[in-house]
């Protein structure tokens, strides 16, 4: 299927792969099939999530446990049910990104996570019932919060 994408011209996706969101996305409710889209590098903990009936709307995502470590939440029963989870192993979660001009300012919803099912294409953001997670985490701030971690006690007393 030939898209016309905003970020990426046009592009040709497969249309296996194209993710059903029955609900759509908060404020896109309209907006039902996305299709996960690399940006060059698979390695990359971030991707985008375009929307296939409207080539101008793609939201920038990350993989949240690529940048949060220690991120960590139940899935709601009403999502398993929804989306037909069997197994963990068929999940895909993703955060969407606001970028903003100044990019040290990124932010990643963490309140909010996309779920999606891999095994049968069906997608839904879910929002937590829990008071951890913020809808705007500090991704850059998180990173370095990381490398400050990981520094620490690292350096071995010289003997």
């Amino acid at each position: 299927m030939l898209l016309k994408t905003k970020h990426f011209g046009e592009i040709n996706i497969d249309e296996s792969k194209i993710i059903e969101f029955k609900d759509g996305i908060p404020g896109f409710e309209n907006l039902k099939r996305y299709v996960v889209l690399y940006d060059g590098d698979k390695n990359s903990p971030f991707r985008w999530l375009q929307n296939v009936d409207d080539g101008e709307l793609a939201f920038a995502v990350v993989n949240p446990f690529m940048v949060v470590k220690d991120y960590d939440f139940e899935i709601p029963d009403e999502a398993v049910e929804s989306l037909g989870i069997e197994s963990i192993l068929d999940v895909m979660v993703l955060s969407i990104v606001v970028v903003p001009e100044d990019i040290s300012k990124m932010t990643m919803n963490l309140k909010a996570p996309v779920i999606i099912n891999t095994k049968n294409n069906k997608g839904m953001q879910v929002v937590l019932d829990t008071d951890r997670y913020s809808v705007r985490h500090y991704i850059i701030e998180e990173l370095r919060r990381q490398e400050v971690n990981v520094g620490a006690g690292s350096d071995e007393k010289e003997k």
